[in-house]
C-alpha cells in the first residue's frame, strides 16, 4: 500500500522540485520592476507575487497545457498556487543562508556549459531571450543555492539516536538480508567438444582444479576457484552475479554441492563444480551497522524535511488580491481524530502522478479526478491512522510519514512465518510466479519485395554469411538477441512463439517462412536455441514460495489492522461533498412552453 521511498523525492511538491533545477532557466522570474510584472495576485508573508511571475511558471506546468475547465480548472489552480506559496515561503526562509560569489559563479558557469553558451555573444543573446540581465540571473542562482543549502541543513541536522538506529534495523530487516552464495570452481572453454570431454573426466574423478588449471580460459592460475584473490586457489563465497544468467540459474538450482554443465553462454562453455551452497541469511545488526546508520540518517532526514515543509506552509500568511484569474479553494476534505486533511494535500500526489497528467492532456481530466482523488484520499487516511498508531506505540519510528506507516506495518506483522504445506500450496496455485518464459535467439532479415525474401530464404537454408546473403537481395538484418514472448513485433512474435511447429533447420538455425509485415515489407527469421516455457521445480524456489506466503499473510494482516484502526478512530470523509460544492453549476435553460392547441372548428 505504501512504498518506502528510501530516496524521498527531494521535495514533495512538483513546482518546488522544478525550482531546484537551476539549469531550468525558463522557470526563473526576472527581477524586473513592479509595472513590468503586472499586478500582484497574492502576498506570502507580506511579499507580493505578480501576474507575470505566475504566467511564466504556469507556462511550464503541463497541467495547464490541456486548458482545464470547470471543476478541473479549480483543482489545477489550487494545486498550482499551493506550490507557489510554498516555494515563496521557502525562498524567504532560506534568504538568511550564506552563499558566496564563488559558488554563484561556479553554478552560472555550469549553466552556460549546459546550454552551450561559451562565448559572450551567445550568453547575452540567451539572457535577452529569457528576459534577464547577468546580475538578475546571478541573483536568482543565489536564491536557488540558498534553498538547496537550507534543505540540506534540515536533512543533515536530523541525527538518529542509537536507539532509533537499532530499531530501524528491526523494522527493515528484509532490506539487509543477503543473497544465496556458493563456494565453487569453474572451467570456461571455447569448444563444446572439449567441454564435454572435461565433464566426462570430472565425473570419472579427475581433480577439477587441475583440469581448470590446464584448460580454463578464465582463472586457470587459481584452479578455477571463484572469488579467490590473485595467487590464491581456495574458492570464496560468491553470488549469482559472477556467472552468466543461464549458468547462475543452474548453479543455484542445485541448492547444494554438485556438477553443472557444460552450458553455453556468450559463445563459451561453462563447467561448474559447486563445493558448498550457502543460503541467504539476515545478518546481525553489528555486521551491517554502518549501512543501517547511513540509512537511518537518511530516513530521519526525510522525516525532518517533510515536517519542515509542512511547518513552513502552515505558518505562511497568505492574502489574495480581489478578482484574480485563478480559483483557489482549499477546504478540509477529511479528518482523522480531529486532524484535518486539506484538498491541496490530496491534489499533490494526484497531480504529481504521470498517469493523471497524461489523462488530463488527453481531455480525460474529470475521469482522472473521479478515479484518483478518492483512492488517494483513502490511502492518506490509512497513512494518518498508521502514523498515529506508530506514535502511540512508544517505539522510536523515524522517517517520512510513508516510511513510518510502512515500518509500523512491518513491525506489527514481523512474526509471521510460512509452513512447508503453505509454501507448496502457494507454489501450486501461482505457477506463473515460478515459470521461466519461453525464449529463443532471433535474427531477422527484411526485404522490400516478397521474391527477394524468398530467394534469401532458400539461400539461408543452404548456409553462408548471413549479412552477405541479405545484402545480395537488397535486405537488411536485425539482431534481436535472446527474446521472450511479447518482446518482438506482433507478427514476428506469433511466428516464433505461437506457431507450434518448428521451421526447417539450416546451418544458420531454423529458417522461417516469409511473412508480410504491417509496413508492407517482407521478413524471414532465423531462430536458434529455442527453449519452451518451464516451471521451476519446487525445491529450487522453496524460499521464494515461503516469501510469497508471508507476503500474502502480511498484506491480509495489514488490511485487518487498518480496518481495526478505522473502527476505533473517528474518521470523516467529505470529498464527494466538497467536489460537488466546487463544481460550477450549469445554468438550466428555461423550458419552452408547449404550443397551445388550436380550438376545434365548430
Amino acid at each position: 500500500m505504501f512504498g518506502i521511498n528510501k530516496r524521498l523525492i527531494t521535495i514533495l511538491f512538483g513546482l518546488l522540485a522544478l525550482a531546484f533545477a537551476v539549469g531550468a532557466i525558463l522557470l526563473f522570474t526576472p527581477q524586473a520592476g513592479q509595472q513590468a510584472r503586472g499586478k500582484p495576485v497574492l502576498w506570502v508573508n507580506g511579499k507580493a507575487v505578480y501576474e507575470l511571475d505566475l504566467l511564466r511558471l504556469q507556462g511550464n506546468d503541463p497541467l495547464y497545457a490541456a486548458n482545464p475547465q470547470g471543476l478541473l480548472k479549480t483543482l489545477v489552480d489550487t494545486h498550482f498556487l499551493e506550490q507557489v506559496i510554498l516555494t515563496e515561503a521557502l525562498k524567504q526562509d532560506a534568504a538568511r543562508v550564506r552563499v558566496g560569489s564563488a559558488e554563484v559563479r561556479k553554478e552560472v558557469d555550469r549553466i552556460r556549459e549546459q546550454f552551450g553558451l561559451k562565448d559572450k555573444k551567445a550568453y547575452e543573446q540567451f539572457l535577452n531571450q529569457v528576459g534577464y540581465t547577468d546580475a538578475q540571473l546571478r541573483g536568482e542562482v543565489k536564491t536557488q543555492l540558498q534553498i538547496q543549502k537550507r534543505l540540506e541543513q534540515i536533512r543533515s541536522g536530523a541525527k538518529p539516536t542509537p536507539e532509533e538506529v537499532r530499531f530501524y534495523f528491526e523494522t527493515h530487516r528484509d532490506t539487509y538480508k543477503g543473497e544465496d552464495r556458493v563456494k565453487a570452481r569453474q572451467i570456461v572453454v571455447d569448444d563444446k567438444k572439449l567441454a564435454e570431454e572435461l565433464l566426462a573426466k570430472a565425473k570419472a574423478g579427475e581433480d577439477f582444479a587441475a583440469l581448470a588449471k590446464a584448460h580454463s580460459k578464465v582463472g586457470a592460475e587459481q584452479g578455477g576457484a571463484l572469488g579467490a584473490a590473485p595467487g590464491e586457489s581456495t574458492p570464496k563465497p560468491v553470488t549469482k552475479v559472477v556467472f552468466p544468467e543461464k549458468v547462475a540459474e543452474a548453479v543455484f538450482a542445485l541448492k547444494g554441492p554438485g556438477l553443472v554443465g557444460p552450458l553455453e553462454a556468450g559463445g563459451r562453455y561453462y563447467l561448474v563444480r559447486v563445493e558448498e551452497y550457502l543460503p541467504a541469511k539476515t545478518p546481525s545488526f553489528e555486521e551491517v551497522k554502518d549501512r543501517v546508520e547511513k540509512d537511518a540518517q537518511e530516513a530521519k532526514g526525510n522525516g525532518a524535511l517533510e515536517a519542515y515543509l509542512e511547518e513552513i506552509r502552515k505558518n505562511a500568511q497568505v492574502r489574495f488580491a480581489e478578482g484574480i484569474a485563478y480559483a483557489y479553494k482549499n477546504p478540509p476534505v477529511a479528518s482523522v481524530n480531529g486532524k484535518e486533511i486539506l484538498l491541496a494535500q490530496v491534489l499533490q500526489p494526484v497531480f504529481s502522478n504521470q498517469q493523471t497528467a497524461a489523462l488530463i492532456q488527453q481531455g480525460l481530466g474529470e475521469l482522472a479526478v473521479q478515479f484518483f482523488l478518492p483512492q488517494t484520499l483513502e490511502s492518506l487516511l490509512d497513512r494518518e491512522l498508521l502514523v498515529e498508531a506508530a506514535k502511540k506505540s512508544g517505539q522510536p519510528f523515524i522517517g517520512s510519514k510513508d516510511e513510518v506507516a510502512q515500518a509500523y506495518l512491518f513491525y506489527q506483522t514481523r512474526e509471521l512465518s510460512a509452513t512447508e504445506e503453505e509454501a507448496r500450496k502457494f507454489y501450486a496455485e501461482n505457477p506463473a510466479l515460478f515459470t521461466v518464459p519461453a525464449s529463443a535467439e532471433v535474427v531477422g532479415a527484411t526485404f522490400a519485395a516478397e521474391a527477394k525474401a524468398k530467394a534469401f530464404r532458400e539461400a539461408a537454408l543452404r548456409g553462408g554469411d548471413l549479412q552477405a546473403l541479405a545484402k545480395a537481395q537488397g535486405g537488411s538484418v536485425t539482431e534481436y538477441g535472446t527474446v521472450n514472448p511479447n518482446q518482438l513485433p506482433a507478427v514476428l512474435d506469433r511466428l516464433v512463439f505461437k506457431v507450434k511447429e518448428t521451421f526447417p533447420q539450416g546451418p544458420l538455425g531454423e529458417v522461417s517462412e516469409v511473412v508480410k509485415l504491417e509496413d508492407g515489407t517482407f521478413a524471414v527469421l532465423l531462430i536458434k536455441n529455442r527453449k519452451p516455457e518451464t516451471l521451476k521445480p519446487y525445491a529450487q524456489v522453496m524460499e521464494e514460495a515461503k516469501a510469497g506466503v508471508i507476503g500474502r499473510k502480511r498484506q491480509q494482516a495489514a488490511q485487518a489492522l487498518i480496518q481495526k484502526l478505522r473502527q476505533e478512530a473517528k474518521v470523516e470523509n467529505r470529498l464527494s461533498q466538497v467536489l460537488a460544492e466546487l463544481t460550477p453549476k450549469t445554468e438550466e435553460k428555461p423550458k419552452e412552453e408547449a404550443p397551445k392547441e388550436a380550438p376545434a372548428k365548430p
